[in-house]
């Protein structure tokens, strides 16, 4: 196998980081570990990056944003709005990929001002961040799949609709008692 400069550089970037959460555990209450990442979805035959953070504990979607670019800023603006609507109090951990909008600078620095911990999952294990998978999953088949979007609009409603309206006020799941993540985290308040 040849080595070159950028595999040096890929191992080195896989090897930084930590995840804290190797057991995979559930939290036992709101705001304790968040878990975040980014899917694709496409309007007019152009991609789409959809950024979600959920809190674990409910399975909550508590902050979302769609954009034309997959940037730093796009996941940042999805944590401000996460830390805004959910005003966290100290031990707040959240778990992401090893995605470079996450990894950066930016992310970094806004979590650091955030006080929150940064856990990411193994590299190439996506299984690490299987909560977060199983909403895009679920997302798609139920809300996404068979629909063509002519406008960033449309797929907004879409999106918006399903998270808002459905997925946080009546979903049931089964790892919560069959409750809605809203209605789950009013039973432990």
């Amino acid at each position: 196998m040849r080595v070159t400069t950028r595999s040096v550089a890929y191992k080195r970037f896989l090897a930084t980081g930590e995840n804290l959460r190797p057991d995979g555990g559930i939290p036992t209450a709101v705001n304790k570990v968040w878990v975040a990442d980014v899917t694709y979805l496409k309007v007019k035959g152009a991609w789409r990056y959809l950024s979600v953070i959920m809190d674990l504990y409910s399975r909550r979607i508590i902050s979302w944003s769609l954009d034309k670019t997959r940037t730093m800023e796009v996941t940042k603006r999805t944590l401000q709005n996460a830390v805004r609507k959910r005003k966290p109090q100290g031990d707040l951990m959240l778990h992401s990929d090893r995605g470079v909008e996450y990894r950066g600078q930016v992310y970094q620095k806004s979590l650091k001002q955030s006080g929150i911990v940064h856990s990411l999952s193994r590299a190439e294990k996506c299984t690490d961040n299987a909560h977060m998978e199983s909403f895009f999953h679920s997302m798609k088949t139920e809300a996404i799949r068979g629909n063509t979007f002519k406008t960033d609009a449309e797929l907004r409603g879409t999106v918006g609709s399903y998270i808002n309206k459905y997925y946080n006020t009546s979903r049931m799941h089964s790892g919560i008692n069959y409750c809605s993540p809203i209605e789950y985290e009013a039973l432990a308040a």
